[in-house]
């Protein structure tokens, strides 16, 4: 981290300082060579010059043409970022301003018009800085360059781009290669438009922007409002509230992906309702069948009596051979009865603790991809049962975290990497993962590594970037956003 003295800034459209801003692009086009190392704020000029985009590009701007938070209002404008020249590159062939425009926000038809009034478009290559604090500022009237009303010493800890992100950038634009993903970047453009009054719209925005390397910083992500009552299941469960903690388990089940058509009311997953005298606590239908008992209160010891009414109602309910395909679960603060626990061993019934249930919900909720239903179904189906069955239960979660720890090291491993070598391949990013995180048994090859990043750089997953290889090249991949990890 270096210490800048910013004492004048650049007088830019607000469209192309927005997009800066946004990591839509890292080019500006100015009025003469710059030098790299020359370093000014951003001022955006008003809106005059809106033509200039794509029309794609119109979801910058709400409806009325103008930025959700304006940079220039009547005769005040914010300052909200400097920037450094890294290149300036002289454009003056026809056929080069398509692929620049691909590139950026600008029209070919804007281009063009330039490049008739000019013998060059000058094109700044501009690594971007977040200031800590906007700065407001009056409306200067003219002048390539706008001095500060005060001098600004800030630092270059806040890119709006990591290094090897802007370098990946830099070598496409430097190329004119075209986008690798303009599907998405149309998508984006839509989704954007939504984003504004959309929760969902608005996190699957910014996922699609870091994929597409425009941002790197996930929003701040809302903690899941589910947390509120998960956080409760142990406690209801070792309390005398029997009928409040089936009312969780239900939401528990539904919560991990489980599902009832709620056709019969006696064996049902409705959260609002519980099974009621003569009812199965919880029955789920799909992807798998799953009856249920609840006994909260762990100060009282759970009778042969429970795993009786279990086996009861099962039957009564769903028949003999519904029964005998479902998976059995007794939810039980308590302690089991040496008859009751032998019982539930010969009928395969898992005895769960409210505890435990309430770690695996808050692990679905802090990482919702990460309980495969179809991946607990065996360790539920399999030996052993009774109250041994918790203890597989805490195995199954202390697996999925260790698979949600090794991918966040690999990612980090890349992370790492891409501060020496921009774009390492899957035999760097092992040397790296086994030198720095693996233990000696739990070293990866290079076909788990490869299987691992692939899967990380998936559209649908976005941690990281990948570039295919060409002529027998190696693939190579690069850092987009960490997999935080609740410890």
């Amino acid at each position: 981290m270096s210490l800048v003295n910013i004492d004048k800034a650049i007088r830019l459209p607000a469209p192309d300082v927005e997009a800066l801003i946004q990591g839509r692009m890292i080019a500006a086009i100015v009025w003469r060579t710059f030098n790299p190392g020359e370093q000014y704020a951003l001022y955006p000029t008003d809106n005059s010059n809106m033509p200039l985009m794509k029309p794609k590009q119109m979801s910058l701007f709400s409806e009325s043409g103008q930025l959700e938070l304006p940079l220039v209002v009547s005769d005040k404008v914010w300052i909200k970022a400097w920037a450094r020249c890294e290149l300036c590159q002289m454009v003056n062939e026809a056929e080069s301003l398509e692929a620049l425009s691909r590139l950026t926000v600008w029209k070919t038809e804007a281009l063009q018009q330039i490049l008739q009034q000019r013998p060059f478009i000058f094109v700044a290559y501009l690594r971007v800085y977040l200031l800590p604090q906007p700065l407001e500022m009056s409306v200067h009237p003219s002048g390539n360059f706008v001095p500060l009303p005060k001098s600004l010493n800030v630092t270059d800890s806040s890119p709006v781009l990591s290094e090897s992100i802007f370098a990946k950038r830099r070598q496409k634009l430097e190329k004119l290669e075209p986008p690798e993903h303009p599907e998405l970047e149309e998508l984006q453009s839509t989704i954007a438009l939504l984003s504004t009054t959309n929760p969902n719209a608005k996190q699957l925005d910014a996922e699609i922007k870091i994929f597409l390397g425009w941002s790197e910083n996930s929003p701040t992500a809302k903690p899941d409002p589910d947390l509120d009552w998960i956080k409760t299941i142990a406690q209801i469960g070792n309390s005398s509230d029997g009928n409040g903690f089936e009312k969780l388990v239900r939401k528990s089940f539904v919560k991990l992906g489980f599902a009832n058509s709620n056709t019969n009311p006696k064996a049902s997953l409705n959260p609002e309702s519980t099974g009621g005298a003569g009812g199965l606590d919880f029955y789920c239908e799909t992807p798998y069948p799953v009856a249920g008992e609840c006994k909260a209160s762990k100060h009282e010891s759970v009778p042969n009596s429970v795993t009786a009414q279990l086996i009861h109602l099962g039957l009564t309910h769903l028949g003999q051979d519904k029964f005998d395909r479902s998976v059995k679960i007794i939810l039980a603060a308590g302690p089991l009865t040496n008859p009751a626990n032998q019982a539930a061993i010969g009928s395969k019934m898992n005895v769960i603790r409210p505890e435990t249930l309430q770690k695996l919900v808050e692990l679905k909720a802090k990482q919702p991809g990460s309980i495969d239903l179809l991946q607990l179904k065996p360790c539920l189906e399999q030996q052993p049962f009774g109250e041994e069955a918790d203890a597989k239960v805490n195995r199954y979660i202390d697996d999925v975290r260790e698979k949600l720890k090794v991918r966040s090291q690999i990612i980090q491993a890349v992370k790492q990497l891409c501060s020496d070598s921009d774009f390492p391949t899957v035999v760097e990013i092992k040397v790296q993962y086994n030198a720095r995180f693996a233990a000696t048994d739990s070293k990866l090859t290079n076909e788990s590594v490869k299987d691992l990043t692939i899967e990380l750089s998936s559209p649908l997953t976005g941690y990281l970037g990948r570039i295919k290889g060409e002529n027998g090249q190696s693939e190579r991949f690069y850092f987009l956003r960490d997999l935080p990890l609740d410890d």
